[in-house]
């Protein structure tokens, strides 16, 4: 994991500091009728034209971060004022805890992001919370009598979920729930401001949920038909066991191994759609500050969001192989 989330690092770490991106940038921090001798001295002044080690080792805590020299006085002065950056040397970077200074926000990248993963994660737990249980008992209905009139409308309707991206979902629950209907007519940008309520967070979690929901319900039936396939099924119906007695203290446990892995891979998928759903509904969450610092050149907030995405990625793979293992006792190691 630790030598992933390297060179995940480093690749990301060059594509933002690409000559056009810091050219962009320093455009937008000085002003739109810089010459070019201007632009370039405010990258050196700023320490985007030291060598790629020095900055990425800066940016990782492993080399200490030079502060700014005036060009009048000649003396150090802090790189961003507005974040209190140190005027000496200073081993300041993500090991230290420090995501450095984001030039759109003019605060400390931390300031902003914080607030913005509380915003997500909230509704990350309430579209795991809708999707994970409507989406098993799809699944475990649908697969309980293979071929029947039960699991081919389930079956229609869970491929139709999984079909239908968010941006395609977003528009019409907001045109018939909002518009027609004015039942969830509350704007989701007002969430992070004013709070949670029902009215300004349906629609956003609604929208991920059916999208998500699918296809968890589509490998939960078929991990549900292999099982009730299985030998020692029906050594249990012939025992005289009920049908529904055999599902819950036979089927089940060993339907859910399969739909366990897939629910825990659900995490890096919301990580991508909620970027679409928070920019369509105006939501302050995680995706939302991602695509502002992509969109601004940001550059210390842009590499803090890939940082986050990358660690949840990872965690939830570990996650998943363990929980797997756990759960299904043929492939543990001895």
């Amino acid at each position: 994991m630790a030598l992933t989330m390297l060179c995940l690092t480093i690749v990301v770490f060059s594509l933002v500091n690409l000559d056009p991106n810091l050219r962009k940038l320093s455009i937008s921090q000085t002003n739109m009728r810089a010459t070019d001798v201007e632009i370039e001295s405010w990258l050196v002044n700023n320490g985007y034209r030291d060598p790629f080690i020095e900055r990425y080792g800066s940016w990782l805590g492993l080399w200490p971060r030079q502060p700014n020299i005036d060009e009048k006085t000649g003396e150090a002065v802090s790189r961003f004022k507005y974040c209190d950056d140190p005027t000496v040397p200073t081993f300041s970077g993500v090991l230290q805890g420090d995501f450095g200074c984001s030039t759109k926000f003019k605060k400390k990248v931390s300031d902003k992001l914080v607030p913005a993963l509380q915003a997500t994660g909230w509704l990350m737990f309430w579209v795991m919370a809708v999707m994970i249980p409507s989406a098993l008992l799809i699944g475990i209905l649908a697969g309980m009598r293979e071929g029947s009139r039960m699991d081919r409308s389930l079956s229609i309707v869970s491929i139709t979920s999984t079909a239908t991206p968010e941006y395609v979902s977003g528009i019409f629950f907001t045109v018939i729930f909002a518009s027609w209907l004015g039942w969830l007519n509350g704007s989701a940008a007002t969430a992070t401001s004013k709070g949670i309520t029902f009215y300004n967070f349906a629609l956003p979690v609604m929208t991920m949920a059916i999208y998500g929901m699918g296809y968890i319900a589509r490998m939960t039936r078929a991990s549900m038909v292999e099982v009730m396939t299985a030998q020692y099924i029906r050594t249990a119906r012939l025992k005289g066991m009920g049908f529904y007695a055999v599902i819950i203290k036979h089927a089940l446990r060993n339907a859910l191994i399969a739909p366990f892995t897939v629910i825990m891979l659900q995490f890096p998928w919301l990580l991508t759609g909620v970027v679409i759903v928070e920019i369509m509904f105006r939501y302050q969450g995680f995706g939302f500050t991602l695509v502002q610092a992509a969109g601004n050149n940001d550059i210390d907030l842009l590499l803090a969001c890939s940082l986050v995405s990358v660690v949840v990625v990872l965690v939830t793979q570990l996650i998943s192989d363990v929980g797997y293992a756990y759960l299904n006792p043929r492939i543990r190691v001895k």
